[in-house]
């Protein structure tokens, strides 16, 4: 372990020097590692346990678009692609990558086909948190793991590709065999993590669903709307609204606080642009603060997950989710966003 300082707190992490990806090849060696759910973890997963030399099976609803999505990998019906519940049968280690609600409706199933010593994994601490609303209580002679890359699936695979690797949290609820801990960072360092960093099963999933509510998510799309209608009202056309609140921001300015910080990013800005921002960040963040309080309590509280668990589960799911991102692609701003991409070099040529 590496014990780093995170702005004046110790934590130990983990890297590839501290956990070789050859020890993580050696500890998993003998294992049978099923991934069951194909959808948004499942493939960048899989596909980089695969490319560093790990067995690895799916297990997805045969024929469906996930089912066809893994034989376009590369995974072959019969030998490395299974029903769920076959697939599951077979596992040494068990990765539930499925959506929280699958999660939900597949566990009756997949719990039979757990074995004495086996290891459940999860990439998020939804499932075993909020077990009096999920119903997945993992049985006792089980190691009970999990490593959560801070990035979509999508942003795991490329940043593999890439060389390069998605930070991941990694937490043991259980620990049946005395080997969860070496399981769980051979996994965690198997599927690319540029380090890894403990946590808990509960820290995880409050931490996780109050980002993709906040900041990550929710918070960032609410204040680009706002300030694009502002803008908007007050004359400014379509192009000029979206450059100046979503272009400038992902094509230059996060860049720059991606590559050295907040401060640095502000250094490279004009000296105007500086003393506004200092002035009204503050305002800002008073006026959101009580936002993310409320947040954290429906998170911590079992609102959220109920509410996820409830509209994710209905028939029609994917019909009115489908609405509701199409709502957002045909609005004006983001049609403005449409085009102004379409505009930028590399797209033109």
């Amino acid at each position: 372990m590496a014990l780093i300082d995170f702005g004046g707190e110790k934590e130990d992490v983990i890297t590839s020097q501290e956990f070789s990806l050859d020890k993580a090849r050696e500890v998993l060696k003998k294992e049978k590692i099923v991934v069951l759910g194909y959808g948004v973890q499942g493939p960048a997963q899989a596909l980089n346990l695969r490319d560093n030399g790990i067995d690895v099976i799916i297990g997805q609803m045969e024929g469906d678009e996930y089912w066809e999505k893994a034989i376009k990998d590369g995974f072959v019906p019969g030998k490395t692609l299974f029903p769920i519940e076959e697939a599951a049968k077979q596992g040494t280690i068990i990765k539930m990558l499925l959506s929280d609600a699958g999660q939900v409706a597949v566990w009756p199933a997949v719990k039979k086909c757990l074995n004495d010593g086996a290891a459940l994994y999860f990439s998020h601490g939804f499932a075993v948190v909020y077990k009096e609303q999920t119903g997945i209580i993992p049985p006792k002679n089980v190691d009970v793991i999990l490593v959560a890359p801070k990035g979509s699936g999508r942003s795991v695979r490329l940043n593999f590709l890439a060389g390069n690797g998605i930070n991941s949290s990694y937490a043991i609820e259980q620990d049946y065999t005395g080997r969860a801990k070496e399981r769980t960072l051979a996994l965690g360092i198997a599927i690319g993590s540029g380090y890894l960093f403990p946590t808990t099963f509960k820290k995880e999933v409050y931490s996780d669903l109050t980002g993709e509510r906040g900041v990550l998510m929710g918070c960032l799309a609410g204040v680009m709307e706002a300030q694009y209608n502002v803008l908007r009202k007050n004359g400014h056309s379509p192009s000029e609204a979206f450059n100046e609140t979503v272009e400038e921001l992902t094509q230059s300015l996060i860049r720059l606080v991606d590559e050295n910080g907040m401060d640095w990013m502000y250094s490279n800005c004009s000296t105007t642009a500086q003393r506004g921002a200092l002035d009204w960040k503050p305002r800002f963040r008073d006026a959101v603060a009580p936002v993310f309080e409320a947040l954290y309590e429906s998170v911590a509280n079992g609102t959220e997950t109920k509410r996820v668990i409830d509209v994710n589960s209905a028939p029609d799911y994917k019909v009115k989710l489908q609405k509701e991102l199409d709502a957002i692609k045909n609005s004006e701003m983001w049609r403005a966003g449409a085009a102004v991409r379409a505009l930028r070099p590399e797209r033109r040529k």
